[in-house]
């Protein structure tokens, strides 16, 4: 792929439930296009590793935490000149609810969308969001594989909680132009073609709604 003469997107989301690969396939990206990276960094967050083994008492910090650090990051890109430099970026702050749904409770939730809907405002939305699907069994087994300390704790069910949420976010998202990219039977880090060929699909999308499906070499 000759990625000297292909026209990106200004600002590009790669999204996903936990373990489905976002971070891997955004440097990807980012190495083949040229680009800038936004990369969110889990392992600074201080109540993660509470939250995984206590989800009702770590809850709200743990989502707050990760509300501003995805603000501070995202408003450090708005003093560049996006039209001059392209971005790829693993997290997509609007969604960033999906989780508060799941993991709060109703008063929790109630200041959440208090704090989120102030902060929100005029931040700069994708040009396109690829949301990488697979299911809850293969998140569960790519989560175990990778063996991140933090991430021991995390439950089958809470995977299933969390993967729901996203289907049920994605099925109704219409904000800018989405990819639902099926994970479950491809490892772009693995497979060159697969990777080039979505690559090749990212650089063409302008507007709607798309999929990519691929299939396994055996």
């Amino acid at each position: 792929m000759n990625s000297s003469k292909v026209s990106l997107p200004n600002y590009i989301v790669i999204e996903g439930p936990i373990g489905i690969g976002k971070t891997t396939l955004t440097l990807q990206l980012a190495r083949e296009f040229g680009t800038e990276t936004l990369l969110e960094d889990s392992s600074v967050n201080p109540f993660l590793e509470d939250f995984y083994k206590d989800r009702v008492s770590s809850a709200l910090p743990t989502q707050l935490y990760f509300l501003f650090q995805r603000l501070q990051q995202l408003q450090e890109m708005r003093q560049v000149d996006i039209f001059k430099k392209i971005f790829i970026s693993d997290f997509f702050i609007q969604k960033d609810p999906l989780f508060a749904g799941v993991n709060l409770n109703n008063h929790e939730y109630h200041l959440y969308q208090q704090v989120f809907s102030n902060v929100i405002r005029d931040l700069p939305k994708p040009d396109l969001v690829v949301y990488l699907q697979a299911s809850t069994k293969t998140l569960f087994n790519r989560v175990k594989k990778r063996g991140r300390v933090i991430e021991k704790e995390v439950e089958f069910e809470y995977l299933e909680e969390i993967n729901d949420a996203y289907t049920q976010y994605f099925y109704h998202y219409a904000e800018t132009p989405l990819l639902i990219v099926n994970t479950d039977r491809v490892d772009f880090a693995e497979n060159k073609s697969d990777f080039f060929s979505l690559a090749q699909l990212i650089s063409k999308i302008k507007k709607g709604r798309h999929y990519y499906n691929p299939m396994p070499l055996n």
